[in-house]
């Protein structure tokens, strides 16, 4: 199976590619004083992009464009304008910069994209400008971003705890292929965990099976659980994703999980895909009438 990679040079610009993310696991702590949650989450890689293409501008002004099949700001607050000015306000001489985002994957759907993208963006302009700025002035930057962005500096698989800027990558591979189900609900992060109500024992007991898991390397167990402790959350919120993971269990899928705040569902298989993945794939449109795309692990 080959690979997109990340960066490729195409005359005087640079493509980069920004990949989706899924939660492997999401563990929720606890509320912290400063109001944010302090969370514990496996997240993967997949290799579904947003693409960027960066390249020189005269002058010393932001030019931003945003196209592609999904929606996202075509304006200064998108997190791709944001990364870009971030960067460039700490260069001793500002430059001109041309940014096109490719928006494939969807907002408010728990992929991560947004923050990808402005991952993607702040490595982009190393690159492209030959800034030299070292990993920690990256991870800075992509703390000050919001608090996913900091993982697509890394990965492409990790365990990530604070608000998510907290990278433990792990050591080894785990080869899957994911059912994405895509429904059209866009979820609000905020909304979700403003809407979440803590529960100190079933915490204690997902993340007591998951650390042993995790000292183990057996980060397969792991997805295995299908541990989310904002779906409660999610679903009450949005109680039509409760309904569409029913009707994707009763077509014959046995693990449905959501992935991050929502909305999207996967289900994750050992197996590449096949015959029997593309009528499972099928079955889950016909059921349902939404979007699912079949996706693998990222490699880098």
């Amino acid at each position: 199976m080959a690979y997109a990679p990340q960066f490729e040079r195409i005359g005087e610009g640079l493509l980069v590619r920004a990949p989706a993310k899924i939660n492997l696991s999401l563990l929720i702590a606890g509320k912290r004083p400063d109001g944010f949650h302090e969370i514990e989450t496996v997240m993967a890689k997949i290799d579904w992009y947003d693409e960027i293409w960066i390249e020189p501008a005269p002058g010393t002004e932001i030019e931003f464009s945003c196209e592609g099949p999904c929606w996202a700001p075509n304006d200064q607050t998108n997190l791709v304008y944001r990364a870009a000015d971030a960067i460039l306000s700490e260069c001793s001489e500002r430059r001109g910069i041309r940014l096109k985002l490719v928006k494939n994957v969807p907002a408010g759907s728990g992929l991560g994209s947004g923050s990808s993208d402005a991952a993607a963006t702040l490595m982009g302009l190393d690159i492209c400008l030959n800034l030299g700025l070292s990993k920690s002035q990256l991870m800075d930057t992509a703390s000050r971003l919001g608090s996913d962005v900091a993982f697509f500096l890394n990965g492409p698989l990790a365990y990530c705890t604070g608000r998510g800027e907290k990278i433990a990558e792990l050591t080894g591979s785990l080869p899957f292929v994911a059912l994405l189900i895509l429904p059209n609900v866009n979820s609000s992060t905020k909304e979700v965990y403003a809407n979440y109500h803590h529960d100190p024992a079933l915490y204690q007991e997902l993340h007591s099976k998951i650390s042993a898991f995790l000292n183990k390397n057996r980060v397969d167990l792991v997805a295995r659980m299908c541990a989310n402790m904002l779906q409660r959350s999610c679903f009450h919120l949005y109680e039509e994703l409760g309904e569409l993971k029913e009707a994707v269990k009763s077509v014959g899928v046995r693990n449905v999980c959501l992935s991050g705040s929502g909305s999207t569902l996967f289900s994750l298989f050992d197996e590449e895909p096949g015959e029997d993945l593309e009528k499972l794939r099928h079955a889950i449109v016909c059921r349902t009438g939404y979007r699912c795309i079949v996706a693998r692990n990222n490699v880098w």
